[in-house]
C-alpha cells in the first residue's frame, strides 16, 4: 500500500524549518533563505516519497528538484562548478539512472541524457579536437542539434513497442 503521508509530512517539516530559521534570523543560514532552498525541500519530499513510500516514479522529479536547487546554490560559490546547460541535463540523467535502479525502466533515457550532457559539457574541448581533424567533420559538428531532434522524432512517432 502506498503511503500518502510521507510527501506532505516532509513538505510541512521542511517549510516549517525554513520559515522558523528565517524568523530566528540566524546569520549562519542567511544564504539559504532563497528559492533554490525551497526547490531542495520539495525535492527531498519527492525523494522521501519515492524511497520510503515505495513510489519509485517520484525519484525522477525529486532528483531533478534537489539537483537544480543545489546547482543554483553552488554555481556562484564554487569556481569548479560548471554554469552550463549541460549541468541541467546531467542532473536529469542522474534522475533517470536513479529511477532505473529501482524500477528497471528508463536506462535508455538516462544514458541518452548522460551522453548529451557529456557532449555539452565538453563541447569546447571537442571542438578543439575536431579542429585537429578539420574538413567535413568540423562542419558536421554544427548540425548536432538536428541529430538530437531526429532522435526525439524517432522516439515520439516512429518507434513502437
Amino acid at each position: 500500500m502506498k503511503q500518502q503521508r510521507i510527501f506532505p509530512g516532509l513538505i510541512l517539516i521542511g517549510f516549517g524549518l525554513y520559515f522558523y530559521l528565517q524568523q530566528a534570523n540566524i546569520v549562519l543560514f542567511q544564504h539559504f533563505f532563497t528559492w533554490p532552498t525551497l526547490l531542495i525541500i520539495v525535492g527531498i519530499a519527492f525523494l522521501g516519497q519515492g524511497y520510503r513510500g515505495r513510489e519509485n516514479e517520484a525519484i525522477l522529479p525529486g532528483t531533478i528538484l534537489v539537483g537544480f536547487g543545489l546547482h543554483f546554490h553552488v554555481v556562484n560559490k564554487l569556481e569548479i562548478w560548471p554554469d552550463h546547460m549541460g549541468t541541467f541535463i546531467l542532473i536529469i540523467a542522474l534522475g533517470f539512472l536513479l529511477r532505473y535502479q529501482k524500477t528497471r525502466n528508463g536506462l535508455f533515457h538516462g544514458i541518452l541524457f548522460l551522453g548529451l550532457s557529456i557532449i555539452l559539457l565538453f563541447s569546447d574541448k571537442a571542438a578543439g579536437w575536431l579542429g585537429l581533424i578539420e574538413g567535413s567533420v568540423g562542419s558536421a559538428w554544427e548540425f548536432w542539434p538536428i541529430f538530437i531532434i531526429a532522435i526525439g522524432v524517432y522516439l515520439l512517432f516512429i518507434r513502437k513497442k
